[in-house]
């Protein structure tokens, strides 16, 4: 019988994730108190909630984030492992004394609703995805909305995006529609920047073609651009024809150019087109192209 070797963490580098997430804590703190809140713009999620408690009760939105956090800190535990509990509590930790430390500091932005909306979902999604990319997060709404999407038929995005609904009409009573409505743009601004920070600004891309020249399709990619392809049989499920489908992941750079590539070969060919959050192996390589 053969025998698993148990995995030895790699301390050095669990210890450089949590320096990261630790980073990425306090530029989401600079982003909140130099930029949205001293604007009046708040951010969705628990940290949201938080500048809002913070607004109406008085009490430092470092102890909301830290008290509010600690019941969705408990559910990564359960629902992810040890790992992103622990993690989540540095970055959530971060979070709550760099707003604390930074409170007092002078705004970088004022008056102008559209640099501040910009810059401050820029700020904070470059934090919170420094956070997110090395295992932790800065906001427990998204392990509650790991753990509803497993109890109900909906997505983790459309309970995030239903949860913060609710987040923003409640904000809309402290600041008002406008800060409202300026706190979901910079929400938004931030998540996009999340996804850029987590998945690189080029990406890849995987392209998966069913062509009457399966051989010429890929002997071209690989000479025009060094990409290497695999083959996989397949039937159709109506004329149950037998025939290879490509697949070739390529870098977003590529895309214009393999799909050139395509319609000069097969015009009729059957092409889908799926975005790939990482690519690992040695595999995964440019050949030659001169």
């Amino acid at each position: 019988m053969s025998t698993i070797k148990k995995h030895k963490p790699n301390k050095l580098k669990m210890i450089l994730r949590g320096l990261i997430v630790m980073i990425g804590g306090f530029i989401a703190a600079y982003g909140l108190e130099t930029v949205l809140i001293p604007n009046a713009v708040s951010d969705g999620g628990v940290t949201g909630l938080s500048i809002i408690g913070s607004q109406l009760l008085g009490l430092p939105l470092g102890v909301l984030i830290a008290v509010i956090n600690l019941p969705f800190i408990w559910l990564g535990y359960r629902q992810v492992g040890t790992g992103c509990a622990i993690y989540s509590i540095i970055g959530i930790a971060s979070l709550a004394v760099g707003t604390s430390l930074m409170h007092h500091t002078s705004a970088i932005i004022e008056g102008d609703t559209l640099l501040v909306t910009v810059v401050g979902g820029i700020i904070l999604g470059l934090g919170m995805g420094l956070a997110l990319r090395n295992g932790g997060a800065l906001d427990g709404i998204d392990m509650l909305a790991v753990l509803l999407s497993r109890k109900l038929p909906f997505g983790t995005s459309d309970f995030i995006l239903f949860l913060n609904i609710f987040v923003f009409i409640f904000s809309s009573t402290v600041f008002g529609l406008q800060g409202a409505i300026l706190s979901a743009i910079a929400y938004f601004i931030a998540s996009k920047v999340i996804h850029i920070v987590e998945v690189g600004l080029s990406g890849s891309k995987t392209f998966k073609i069913i062509t009457t020249q399966p051989e010429l399709m890929v002997e071209t990619i690989r000479d025009c651009l060094g990409r290497s392809a695999t083959y996989k049989e397949a039937y159709g499920g109506y004329s149950h024809e037998k025939f290879k489908e490509i697949t070739c992941v390529i870098n977003r750079l590529e895309e214009s150019k393999i799909k050139e590539i395509i319609n000069e070969i097969d015009e009729t060919a059957f092409v889908t087109v799926y975005d790939v959050a990482e690519v690992k192996g040695s595999n995964f390589r440019k050949h030659d192209i001169h």
